[in-house]
Parts: structure tokens; C-alpha cells; sequence
């Protein structure tokens, strides 16, 4: 059974960057849309970015021009890199994964995400 490993979290603060990363071991068969969520204290689960079999990705607007997703496919690895943090991004950030070649239009609902990381904690304070 594959299982996903998020790393790089941590604290920094508001204006610093950090690079998470979410490592798939094990074997995973077929092709998988890759996704980052987040769930902020007191909130639900919400989706962040997501990353495409063919590297198309998309983002919320929330993240829009500071977050870029990417992937090493032979390393099994999607990273998040995240530029000019601010406090309201503080969250446990989780990577998951849906099958399929392509993202569906509904990849932000956590009810269509087959595979969830354990989450790295992020914390953005002065």
C-alpha cells in the first residue's frame, strides 16, 4: 500500500518561504492528480494547489503569485514551495492524491481525495 510523507514544515516569519514536500513510497499503479490542502485551526480541511499527470496546476486565489506547485515524477515527490508567508497561512498542510490522469474541476472537495498524508505543520509569526 503506497503511503504519502509530507516534510519541510516549520516556523518562519511573515514574509519567509519554506518548501514542503510529500514523498510517495510504496508502489502507486496508474496515474494521480497530486494535491495540497491545509486545514487552519478551528477550520475544515481546504484544497491549496494541485499538479496534474502533465504538470498543469492550479491554484487558489489565496495562494495565487506566492505558491508554486511542482513534481519530481522519478523521485515520486510534489513539492510545495511557498514564498512571502503570511500569519493566516499558519495550517497543518497535507498532500493527497486522486486517480486519474487529470484533475477534476471538483479536486478541492476532501471527499474526492483517495489517499491523505499525515500533514507538516506550518507557522507564520512575528
Amino acid at each position: 500500500q503506497a503511503q504519502l510523507v509530507e516534510s519541510g514544515g516549520g516556523s518562519v516569519q511573515p514574509g519567509g518561504s519554506l518548501r514542503l514536500s510529500c514523498a510517495a513510497s510504496g508502489y502507486m499503479h496508474g496515474r494521480y492528480c497530486m494535491v495540497w490542502f491545509r486545514q487552519r485551526p478551528g477550520e475544515e480541511r481546504e484544497g491549496v494547489a494541485h499538479i496534474g499527470y502533465d504538470d498543469d496546476s492550479e491554484y487558489v486565489d489565496a495562494v495565487k503569485g506566492r505558491f508554486t506547485i511542482s513534481q519530481d515524477k522519478k523521485k515520486s515527490t510534489v513539492y510545495l514551495q511557498m514564498n512571502n508567508l503570511r500569519p493566516e497561512d499558519t495550517a497543518i498542510y497535507y498532500c493527497g492524491t486522486i486517480f486519474g490522469r487529470y484533475c477534476p474541476a471538483d479536486w478541492t472537495l476532501t471527499r474526492v481525495i483517495d489517499r491523505w498524508g499525515q500533514g507538516t505543520q506550518v507557522t507564520v509569526s512575528s
